[in-house]
Formats: structure tokens, C-alpha cells, sequence
């Protein structure tokens, strides 16, 4: 850590200038942290923490990874102490710029990822980590979820969701944070943790705080006895509303604690930090059905809603013009909004929920009679199939991020969000139109809750120069009367932030302004806490610190930064996330840009391991993006661009010899299998530290020996006498690695199960010198790559008769490596795992099948997952087990083909919340699809994991089977 630099310059300063000063932390706030490790100030580090999903950029001076509240008490301590300004990060969706700063950033997501599921569901206990989609699947088995349902609710997080009071689709201002959250843990800036379910809290805080416990009651006093601020807080929170601070608290309670607690909800992290949330849950409504009405123009949508509002509508959805048009560009767009040019045409995601399906025909029904009677484009029916209203809400829950990534290169997006009473949302969806052409924000899309009169809109812009933001500004300006006039808030759920925060004064005027700014003074006595978020007085500084996005490699310059896949990235705990590897390549070429060379050497040095060695370049990032980048793709380009070409050539010769290697590899692992341990890690050990850790696998003793050779497979296997109805790859990863324990491994099982139904297929000749080219698709060996593809094709054109039998291999990675050869060949071939052959070809021919194991846990992968197999996976489980469970807290296992034994911490690190969940469960038996991926599973938990096919063998094998 440097010296603290000349206080006058700031690092949003040195970030405008394009350039970030070495990290640097004041020595009081270093001491408060118990492990110096956890204190990151090198330049990618912070670097990477700096972006949100917001339009602003800020790069902090240190990031500090807190492990519990009391450390988080300490820091902020030391931070008042010190003059340091503390910010605190957690899911990172934030869009106005909450979740940034220039000073020290505490990331609370790591370590606090606690939820303990009450009363059977009623209530949920939840630490500021956990993602409001994971909290909801803990509560799905016991028919109770969240009252806050944001969109972005797979990446939020629950620390976001309090300090932003967020809303969502269906919650409304009735299902909010604050009116279902019944308690919380606080931290205030001096370091005081409150607990407010506590018996004595308004005791202790009077204690602790004495203050600010007799200036919430002077302030309490001071707004309930005006008058005119009683009427316009009670106007203003009839809506949604996250302008400025939550004074309606001044209104609803007098308990200087719960007073307090609603305040908190909403203040962006600018009051204290919430350590923990306790939410009374809301009942899952079971029965649901869904339209999607698309009328001619917007103004006819908007006009529509009082009658729908009055059919007892859950959810009132509106997507103008440029969102159909967006939508239209879907795989799987739905068929509602194809089959015509776009031109003027609005649509509404229309849905009614009810706890039994005599309540929700009732509201279907009426819901039809006034449809019948809309001035629609073509009818709108109402449907309860579940796939309908997830293309649905696929539509309109990735918008922002779908219309965000259609932007020109180069170009921010901005996402602001208002609400109107809905009597007047018409008119101003009809304004804000007319300033989009007024200051030629071409191609700007109007969408949002308009059941609530929120709608959300969206400029891009370059947002640099004099005339750029000189026409911001004039937009902004304007757009805040237009909202004003109508009865508005400038603010409706994304919270108030940077962007609004001199504009809060506007709203409510000087006198519920001092209020809110002697709130943030008595909490907050020293500042420290977010400076420059919703209490603000300079009027241009929403025009500062913008982002501005360079250009950079094709596979991710459509990022928006929103963060939604980085809760299932394996390395998210380790080293980068997906967003973060595109934020640093970013940071990279800006740095460049600006002339900043060293700095960009600096990124650019520390990027191998962070970025590049340390991706599993599993694609499960593809899984969860809105505009469906998977930032493998990007590590698997930038490995090909620093193929070591001795490295390249021999990977290439492997290619060539295939056969030969994965037999010398199996007879290398059964050697070693039988040498002390010692002798075997001390080997690799010392190759390592020659040829690289990213070159030479670490040994480890859990490693199992090698496998059987594939030759003998080659021709027609299995029973009975019809023609083959699949060529069948076993996968080489099943030769080389031996089964587990005394198991029969997952080929073995295979080819007695389709031999037990009666079932042939083909395995091509040559079988040995195959494979699905991963190993070489994922190091970047593109030469390689095309050796082992080139044979591959070859030999499956001749057994499967040019493609018209489907191809069938036993790993999931490696049916899907197969899969991407033919995608890439253009061949159009089936490609399938053995699970689902056997699960829709064998497993019905079987019979009835007596459980081999009580309980069983089943570890999915990453390619299950995307290649859609994870159904097959469960119907095979459940045939073998009495019970199957899938951990709350599974995710790709990092193994990633041999990453697991090049980086072991990346197994480690992206383990470790499943692993302890699965120790927890204490489970019988332990199954997945994919041989590393249960040897990185086995390691991970102690407990053996098998391929699920040998549980199915097992139990269907006949009595007099050895």
C-alpha cells in the first residue's frame, strides 16, 4: 500500500483523466481488517469492482472482501476516524450509480451469503449476499417467496434489494421491502450494530446513539405537525417511490429503532450498512395465466390500463415499439409479437394469479370480456401453459439488457425509470417521446410496470463532449418537469443515486429536503458513507464520472455490465467474474486510448492468471446473460492469440496420435496410482515450477488409476437383432480416468444397459485416436482442434450414414464438444448424451426398477445444463434412489476438463458453498454425468461421486451378475 495521495485531487478525478494512481488504503482502516489479504489494491482489482450497471464510473482507491458484520463495524470506525468514504458492493445492478465510489469499496457479497428459511417459509432470515433468486428457490418447496421481484432478481442481491427498497413486476408498494420486512441488523458509521427484533433495541440505541435516538423523535415531530409535508409525502408514497429517503417512516412509526429500520430501506447505503434482513414472505400463488395484447399504437396500450387494472390484474406489463422490434430478433420470440413490421404497435404482458383455479377463472373470464372489447391488433387470449408465459417474461425481463445490447459500439446506455399516477401515464409516455425527437435520442425504448405508472426508459449516447452532454442535460431537465408537472417521482425502484440525487430537493422541496439532510447528518456525522448518492447540492453532478465504453473483442463488446452472470461463474470467488473480465479488457483499452500505457501493461500482466488461467471457460455465463455472451468465448480467443507455439505444435501431434496418448495417460494414472504419493506430487511439482502451473497438471492423491481401452468397442455393440440405432463415441475421458472405487465406470455401464433392453448401436472404427477436441477448443490449439475434428467427422459421416442416426457419447462436456464439431461443420447431426438415450430408449423397456440407494445427491454440469439434459439427468436419479436432491448451492465445479488439476484452488473456490451443503445432507450416494466433474466433486466433499448410468446398471443388473 502507497501513501495517501494529495487530498485535494480525488480518484474520479485521476479516472477522468484516464488514468487510476497505485491503491492505496489509510493505515486506521488497514488495521481494522483482520486479514491483509482480503485488502485488494492492486490496479485490477479495482478495476474490475469499479463498474456497475450503472452509466457511471468510479474506481475505488482499495476493495475490501468483509467477513462479518463486526469487521465491517471496525472498518467503518476506522473510516470515520480517518476521513475515508466507504461504499458498499454486493450484486452490482444497480443503475444510478449507487453501488460505486473512489474510495474504499466493501464487497459484501462474498461472506455473506447466510439464509436460514423460518416457520416453515412464512419468514426468511438473509444475509446482503444471497441473490433474491436463490432465496426463492430455498422457499419454493415451502410455497412462500419474496415480496420484492425485481427483474433482475437472478443477480440482485438481497443487500441491494433493502438499501434500494426495490419493487419489481408484481409487488407493487404493497410487497416491498418496506412493508414486508420485519426486522434487520444494522451497522452505523461509529460502529454501533443494532439489532432491531431485539427486546431492548430502542434501549440500546438510545445507549450507543443517544443523538440520533432524540433527533429521529425531533425529526419524527417535525414533519408529522406540517402539514404540507404531510400532504406531499403522503402524495408522493402512494406511488412507487425511491426518490430521496423513505420519510413516510415519519409518518408510520414512532419507535425511534423501527423508525430507523424504514429509513435505512431505500437510503442506498448511505445511513448504515444492513448486515442481515428478516422479510415476512408472501404465498406462492400457484394458479397463473398470462396474455400478451399488442395494440396498434402506445397511446391505445396506455389508455387501456384503467379498465384491465379493474379486471384484478397481477401484473400489467407495457413494451413500446422498439422493444417489439428488439423482441422480434428472439430465437424464441413469442409468436404474439411476430408475423408484422414493426411500426407504432405496444404491447402488454398481461397475468393474473390466484391461489385455486376457481379464483383465477373468475379473473380469466373478465378478463377476456374486456380484452374481446380492446382496440387490439389481433386477439389476445389467455393461456396457463407454463412455456407461453416464460417466453413471455423471457421478452420482457430482458429487455433493458437485450435493447442495451443492440447499442452502436462505443455507446452507454442509459436506463432511468419514473412513475406517474396512471390516469396521466399516457400523456407522459407521450411527452417523453416528444423529447426523444426534440434532442434526437433516436432508437429510445419505453417499457415498465404499467399497472404502477412506472415505466423505465433508455438513451445511448456517446454522453462525451460539450454538445453531448450540453443535450443531456437540456433532455434531463426537461423530462424532470414533465414528470413533476404530472403528479410524479423521478424515481420509482432503481433508487436515486448519483443520477438524481441533485434533483431530490426539486421534488420534495426545501423543507422535507433539510429533513433528509439532517437524517444523513445525525446517522452520519463525518460523511464517510456514499458522498455524492441522493443528498447532493452541486445541480451538474449527475453529469460527471460517466462510463464510457471502448470497443473491444467482438465475443463481448455487447456487455452492459449488469452482472447478471456472475453469481454462476465458477471463478466469481477466486479471481474475476464474466462481468469483470470484460470490465478489466475495458479498463484495458481505455488505458491505452488514453495514452497509459504502463497502466495497461499493468492489467494486461495481471490478466493471465485473473482473467485468462483461472476461467473455466465453462459457458454457464451464457446461461444467465441477457444478450448471450459467454465470456468463454472470449478467454478460449485470447488463449489462441498467446498459444505457446511449441506448446500449439505438440498439442497438435497429440491430435495426431490421439490413441496412443490417452493410453499412456491411463497407464500413467495406474502407475501412479500404485507409487507413493510423495514421489508422484514431488514430479509435478518441479515440472510445474519449470514449465508453468497453466501447463503441467498437479498430482493429487485422489486421483483415481487409468481407465480401459476403447478399441475393443469398435463395431456393433448390445442385443437383439435389429440395425443400430445410434453410433455411440464413448468418451476418451472415460478411458483415462478410471471408475470410482469398485464401480464398473460409466462406458461398462452403458453398454450393459442397452444390452439388458435389447438395444445395438455402432462405435466407429478408430474409436481410440477420437475425442470431442475440448482439450484443444479450450486451450486455444486451434490447429489441434482441427486434426481431432476432421477425423471425427470422418468416421461419424461413414457409421451413422451421413448423419442419419443420432450420435451418442457418455460425458456431458464431451457430447457437447461432439455437438459443437457438427454445429461447426454445418451437418445438422443429432447429437445426444447417454443419459437422455438411455432415459427415453432403455429406461422404458426395463421394468420396474427397485431403488439401489436411499437417497442421492446429483451434482448437474455446466454442459447438462446448457445442452438442456438436466430433465433426463432427474428421471434416471429417480429411478435409482428413494430420494433425490439437488444442492441449493450447486454450480459448475470448475474442474473444466484438466483446469481442476492445472488450478485445484479453482475447484476449490468454486465448490465450496456445494460441497458444505452436501456434507450437510449426509446422503447415501453421490452422482453426476461427467467423470471430472465428479472427480472434482469427490474432492470437494470426501464423498464418492459415480457416473448416475452405474447406479442404473446396479440396480437393474439381475441377481446372478457378479
Amino acid at each position: 500500500m502507497t501513501a495517501e495521495p494529495n487530498a485535494g485531487t480525488t480518484d474520479a478525478d485521476r479516472t477522468r483523466a484516464g488514468t487510476i494512481p497505485a491503491g492505496h488504503v489509510r493505515a486506521e482502516v488497514a488495521e481494522a481488517v483482520a486479514e491483509a489479504s482480503r485488502i485488494k489494491t492492486r490496479a485490477i482489482d479495482r478495476v474490475a469492482y469499479a463498474s456497475d450497471a450503472s452509466h457511471f464510473l468510479l474506481t475505488p482507491n482499495a476493495v475490501i472482501v468483509a467477513e462479518s458484520a463486526e469487521e465491517v463495524a471496525a472498518i467503518l470506525r476506522a473510516a470515520s476516524a480517518s476521513g475515508s468514504h466507504v461504499t458498499f458492493r454486493s450484486g452490482g445492478t444497480s443503475l444510478s450509480g449507487q453501488s460505486s465510489g473512489d474510495d474504499i469499496l466493501i464487497d459484501t457479497r462474498q461472506a455473506f451469503r447466510r439464509i436460514d428459511v423460518l416457520d416453515g417459509g412464512a419468514r426468511v432470515r438473509v444475509q446482503p449476499g444471497a441473490t433474491v433468486r436463490q432465496v426463492n428457490m430455498r422457499l419454493l418447496r415451502h410455497g412462500y417467496r419474496l415480496g420484492p421481484d425485481p427483474a433482475s432478481e437472478a443477480a440482485c442481491t438481497i443487500g441491494g434489494v433493502v438499501a434500494n427498497n426495490s419493487s419489481g413486476m408484481a409487488c407493487g408498494i404493497v410487497e416491498n421491502t418496506y412493508r414486508t420486512l420485519e426486522s434487520m441488523v444494522f451497522v452505523l458509521p461509529s460502529g454501533t450494530i443494532v439489532d432491531s427484533a431485539g427486546p431492548a433495541a430502542d434501549a440500546h440505541l438510545k445507549e450507543h446513539e443517544p443523538e440520533l435516538f432524540e433527533g429521529l423523535l425531533r425529526l419524527g415531530r417535525r414533519v408529522r405537525e406540517n402539514t404540507e409535508s404531510v400532504a406531499i409525502v403522503e402524495r408522493q408514497f402512494a406511488m412507487k417511490n425511491t426518490m430521496g429517503y423513505g420519510v413516510n417512516a415519519f409518518l408510520d412509526f414512532e419507535s425511534p429503532v423501527q423508525l430507523l429500520v424504514h429509513l435505512i430501506i431505500g437510503s442506498e447505503g448511505t445511513l448504515a450498512f444492513v448486515a442481515e434482513a428478516t422479510y415476512r414472505t408472501v404465498p406462492l400463488m400457484r394458479e397463473i395465466t398470462t396474455a400478451l395484447a399488442v395494440f396498434p399504437t402506445l397511446d391505445q396500450a396506455t389508455r387501456a390500463l384503467p379498465e384491465l387494472v379493474a379486471t384484478g390484474a397481477t401484473t400489467l406489463e407495457l413494451m413500446d415499439a422498439t422493444s417489439l422490434l428488439v423482441g422480434q430478433s428472439f430465437a424464441d420470440a413469442p409468436p404474439q409479437i411476430l408475423g408484422f413490421d414493426v411500426t407504432s404497435e405496444a404491447a402488454l404482458l398481461i397475468e393474473y394469479q390466484a391461489a385455486d383455479p376457481e379464483r383465477l377463472a373468475g379473473l380469466a373470464a373478465r378478463a377476456a370480456k374486456t380484452l374481446s372489447e380492446l382496440p387490439l391488433r389481433s386477439p389476445a387470449a389467455l393461456s396457463t401453459d407454463t412455456k407461453d408465459r416464460a417466453l413471455a417474461w423471457k421478452l420482457r425481463k430482458g429487455l433493458y439488457t437485450s435493447v442495451a445490447g443492440a447499442r452502436p459500439p462505443g455507446t452507454t446506455a442509459l436506463l432511468e425509470d419514473i412513475v406517474v399516477p396512471v390516469p396521466t401515464l399516457a400523456q407522459t409516455c407521450e411527452a417523453l417521446q416528444g423529447l426523444f425527437d426534440r434532442y434526437a435520442y433516436r432508437d429510445s425504448v419505453i417499457f415498465g410496470h404499467a399497472k404502477d405508472g412506472n415505466i423505465h426508459f433508455m438513451l445511448t449516447d456517446r454522453f462525451e463532449g460539450d454538445e453531448a452532454m450540453a443535450r443531456f442535460a437540456g433532455f434531463t431537465e426537461r423530462m424532470v418537469d414533465v414528470v413533476l408537472e404530472a403528479g410524479g417521482n423521478l424515481k420509482a425502484e432503481h433508487g436515486t443515486g448519483r443520477v438524481m440525487a441533485p434533483f431530490v430537493r426539486r421534488q420534495y422541496g426545501d423543507e422535507l429536503y433539510a429533513v433528509m439532510r439532517e437524517l444523513k447528518r445525525l446517522c452520519d456525522p463525518t460523511g464517510i458513507l456514499n458522498p455524492g448518492v441522493i443528498i447532493e447540492d452541486d445541480p451538474t453532478a449527475y453529469l460527471r464520472d460517466f462510463k464510457h465504453a471502448e470497443p473491444i473483442e467482438i465475443e463481448a463488446d455487447r456487455c452492459v455490465e449488469c452482472g447478471y452472470c456472475e453469481p454462476v461463474c465458477p471463478s466469481k470467488d477466486l479471481t474475476l467474474t464474466p462481468r469483470q473480465r470484460i470490465v478489466v479488457r475495458r479498463a484495458m483499452a481505455r488505458a491505452d486510448a488514453s495514452g497509459d500505457h504502463a497502466l495497461a501493461k499493468e492489467l494486461d500482466r495481471d490478466y493471465d492468471y485473473s482473467g485468462i488461467d483461472t476461467c473455466a471457460v465453462d459457458g454457464m455465463c451464457v446461461t444467465a446473460c441477457p444478450v448471450l455472451i459467454n465470456t468463454g468465448q472470449l478467454v478460449k480467443r485470447l488463449r489462441r492469440e498467446d498459444a505457446n507455439p511449441v506448446l500449439a505444435a505438440g498439442w497438435k501431434a497429440a491430435a495426431r496420435a490421439w490413441g496412443p496418448v490417452t493410453r499412456a495417460g491411463s497407464v500413467a494414472l495406474s502407475v501412479a496410482d500404485t507409487v507413493p504419493v510423495g514421489l508422484v506430487k514431488a514430479a509435478t511439482t518441479v515440472g510445474r515450477g519449470a514449465l508453468g502451473a497453466d501447463t503441467v497438471p498437479e498430482y493429487a492423491a485422489d486421483l483415481p488409476g487409468g481407465g480401459q481401452a476403447r478399441r475393443s468397442r469398435a463395431g456393433s455393440l448390445g442385443s437383439g437383432t435389429g440395425d443400430a440405432v445410434a453410433v455411440y463415441l464413448p468418451a476418451c475421458v472415460n478411458s483415462m480416468f478410471g471408475p470410482a472405487g469398485d464401480g464398473v465406470g460409466a462406458t461398462e455401464a452403458f453398454v450393459r444397459l442397452i444390452e439388458r433392453a435389447g438395444v445395438r448401436v455402432v462405435v466407429p472404427e478408430g474409436i481410440e485416436a477420437m475425442c470431442c477436441s475440448t482439450p484443444w477448443t479450450s486451450k486455444g490449439f486451434t490447429g489441434g482442434r482441427d486434426v481431432m475434428a476432421e477425423r471425427v467427422v470422418r468416421a461419424v459421416r461413414k457409421a451413422s450414414r451421413d448423419g442419419r442416426l443420432p450420435i451418442v457419447s457418455d460425458a456431458a462436456s464431451c457430447t457437447e464438444g461432439f455437438a459443437h464439431i457438427f454445429e461447426d461443420a454445418a451437418l445438422g447431426w443429432r447429437t445426444e448424451d447417454a443419459v437422455a438415450f438411455v432415459a427415453r430408449e432403455v429406461l422404458p423397456t426395463l421394468g420396474p426398477i427397485t431403488p439401489v440407494v436411499g437417497s442421492l445427491v446429483l451434482h448437474p454440469t455446466c454442459s447438462s445444463t446448457q445442452m438442456g439434459l438436466d430433465p433426463a439427468l432427474r428421471v434416471v436419479a429417480d429411478a435409482v434412489a428413494g430420494s433425490v436432491s439437488v444442492p441449493d448451492a450447486w454450480g459448475c465445479c470448475g474442474f473444466a476438463g484438466d483446469r481442476g488439476m492445472l488450478h485445484p484452488e479453482l475447484t476449490a473456490s468454486a465448490t465450496a458453498a456445494e460441497a458444505a451443503e452436501v456434507r450437510a445432507l449426509g446422503a447415501d450416494a453421490h452422482a453426476s454425468c461427467n467423470r471430472t466433474c465428479e472427480l472434482g466433486m469427490t474432492r470437494a466433499t470426501g464423498s464418492e461421486y459415480r457416473h448416475v448410468l452405474e447406479l442404473l446398471e446396479e440396480a437393474t443388473r439381475p441377481d446372478d451378475a457378479g
